[in-house]
């Protein structure tokens, strides 16, 4: 099989690598960057435990072929803290208690992630749509949702935020 020489941009970081076309996302973050937040669930692309952000979109790992995303940027669930501090997503997950094996955290946490970055203040429809393709096996569903309702208000202010600031900066001046 032939070799193709890609640079994948994962958490901040670039990594040139040397992969095959068989070698999917997953395989390459768990296996060569050693990334255990996406998991290993269907291989199919159907349960969402394998789940990251490329660019800002929710992309399933186990399916997408890694020489594709050459340049893109990724981010896993590892990627989501700032400074040491959980992402207000993760806080949200412990604070509803939103756990039970864990096992499907990666993709709930992730598929909400995206969720919130294009709809900053979802309503219940949204919320459940965009987690629909999220399997949980032991049926923590109820704290799933609590969790991704407690998380709306802080992308709400995040969401903001960015429009706020060019005013303060120019001393509001426009």
């Amino acid at each position: 099989m032939k070799a193709h020489c890609v640079t994948l941009s994962v958490n901040g970081q670039e990594y040139p690598l040397t992969l095959t076309r068989a070698a999917t996302l997953l395989q390459v973050l768990r296996n060569d960057l050693h990334l255990n937040g996406p998991r290993y669930g269907c291989g199919l692309g159907q349960c969402g435990a394998c789940t990251v952000l490329v660019g800002d979109r929710a992309a399933r790992s186990c399916v997408i072929p890694a020489i594709e995303l050459d340049g893109r940027t990724i981010t896993t669930l590892e990627g989501l803290a700032e400074h040491g501090r959980p992402h207000p997503v993760q806080e949200a997950f412990i604070e509803a208690q939103a756990a039970q094996c864990g096992y499907c955290l990666n993709g709930m946490i992730m598929t909400t992630v995206a969720l919130l970055r294009s709809n900053p203040d979802p309503g219940e429809f949204e919320i459940r749509q965009a987690l629909a393709g999220n399997l949980c096996r032991c049926g923590t569903h109820l704290e799933i949702l609590d969790a991704v309702r407690r998380a709306v208000q802080p992308a709400i202010k995040l969401a903001v935020q960015p429009a706020i600031q060019p005013a303060i900066q120019g001393g509001g001046q426009t």
